[in-house]
């Protein structure tokens, strides 16, 4: 057995479960981005408190850590192998559920993005723009997201049925991560359906 079959899905994990909110919240604001707001470690509540420029420091540093597990992975496994789509699901999963933060994460979008970015970057890049496109017209950031996520599922499915060979570990990987994120909003949707979810604002800084 390769040692890397054992050793790249542990560290895909360990690599999504840094918590980048959460560090740049104790680092630079001597506080903990849980007690603040939604109590998410993610980029939209790191926004909320600290500032437009952090949450997108964070959206951008929870996209790497999936990019880069899945880059690291295919360099040592080839693209295509089941392996890469295990280590960026272990990923994703890092960050939902960090050791360091007792298991109590993000959403998982920002990371997912970035496994999907090196995945199928056209599918993720119609997703995203979906995404910009409700955001904008809404300012609800768990509404884009909810509708990025299915959007990005239909159509990978799409692509891949058009090929004649399918990859499934792909798909599951999708699929699996679909219904990650939208569980994982569950309360958000709850919100929206009562109509009381919280409207993205752009600040330039937050209160430290």
């Amino acid at each position: 057995m390769n040692s890397a079959n054992l050793w790249m899905p542990i560290a895909a994990y360990f690599i999504g479960s840094i918590p980048v909110g959460w560090i740049i919240s104790k680092v630079f604001y001597k506080t903990d981005i849980r007690t603040k707001g939604s109590g998410n470690i993610g980029a939209t509540n790191a926004l909320r408190n600290f500032g437009t420029s952090v949450g997108i420091i964070v959206l951008l540093l929870d996209m790497l850590k999936g990019f880069l597990v899945v880059r690291i992975a295919g360099g040592i496994f080839g693209m295509a192998s089941g392996m890469v789509t295990l280590c960026g699901l272990l990923a994703i999963l890092g960050h939902v559920f960090p050791v360091w933060l007792k298991f109590r994460g993000g959403k998982g979008v920002a990371t997912a993005a970035g496994v999907f970015l090196a995945l199928a970057p056209l599918s993720l890049g119609i997703a995203f723009g979906l995404f910009v496109i409700v955001v904008v017209l809404t300012r609800y950031v768990s509404l884009g997201s909810i509708l990025a996520a299915l959007t990005f599922g239909v159509v990978v499915y799409i692509s891949e049925f058009q090929k004649e060979v399918q990859n499934w570990s792909k798909l599951l990987l999708i699929t699996v991560v679909v219904l990650v994120i939208i569980y994982n909003h569950r309360q958000n949707i709850e919100r929206l359906l009562q109509g009381k979810e919280n409207r993205l604002t752009f600040t330039k800084k937050g209160n430290k």
